[in-house]
């Protein structure tokens, strides 16, 4: 190794090491988000599809909680089942799980204007870029935030189902609030924790690996639009 070897061999070999760590991180990340914004229009088209299609948007708001049951077994068997999946497979469930978010979301264009759709959409854009460039740049370990975030992320959910059948305005804004920090802190901790888990594989180039990663970020924006879009939608 670079520190075991003489001390013009460490000075010459170390920075080069580092370098093609850094370009290894970087191309990983590049192939993450290339997959992610790739799920986000995957998503958008298929939300305007949905919308100006009336037969298959009657079908998506009668059978919106099996297509949300549908998503869930995806998302599980892309996280669980990635290792024993070709790059192909988990390309297929990745963009096929965008397809069916962006047609259970298409429902947000009868409840809110286009207008402030845009708008929230651009928001959760800022907040995701802000929010990554920091977990890729900050020298700070962010395991830290990983216990508060899950927990924030656990009453988030109970809350949610809570209002399911209290149906709470004042809930429905506690809640909306508290996912925007919470999904905002996870966009930084898991664009830190993707770059040590493809450390973690020996900076593996493996598509499957990228996909999910692709995933766990796709899921952050999602929830931080949705959130931001229940704050400050315009309704109908």
């Amino acid at each position: 190794m670079a520190w075991e070897t003489s001390g013009w061999q460490t000075a010459e070999h170390a920075p080069v090491d580092t370098v093609l760590v850094q370009e290894s991180q970087r191309a990983f990340m590049t192939r993450v988000h290339g997959w992610m914004f790739g799920g986000l229009m995957v998503t958008a088209i298929m939300a305007l599809v949905t919308v100006s299609n009336e037969p298959l948007l009657r079908a998506v708001i009668n059978f919106r909680m099996p297509l949300l049951l549908v998503q869930f077994g995806v998302v599980l068997g892309l996280s669980f089942l990635a290792p024993r999946l070709s790059g192909a497979v988990a390309a297929l469930m990745f963009l096929g799980y965008s397809a069916l978010t962006g047609m259970t979301l298409s429902i947000f264009f009868l409840i809110y204007t286009a207008g402030s759709i845009a708008q929230a959409f651009f928001l959760t854009a800022g907040v995701y870029g802000a929010m990554a460039i920091y977990g890729t740049v900050t020298k700070k370990n962010l395991s830290s935030w990983g216990t508060f975030l899950f927990m924030g992320l656990v009453g988030i959910i109970l809350a949610s189902l809570v209002n399911f059948i209290m149906r709470s305005d004042a809930m429905s804004f506690v809640v909306a609030c508290a996912s925007v920090v919470v999904f905002a802190g996870l966009t930084a901790y898991d664009t830190q924790k993707l770059r040590e888990l493809h450390a973690g594989t020996g900076y593996s180039s493996a598509a499957t690996v990228s996909i999910v990663g692709a995933l766990t970020l796709y899921l952050d924006f999602i929830n931080l639009f949705i959130a931001l879009m229940r704050l400050l939608g315009k309704r109908r």
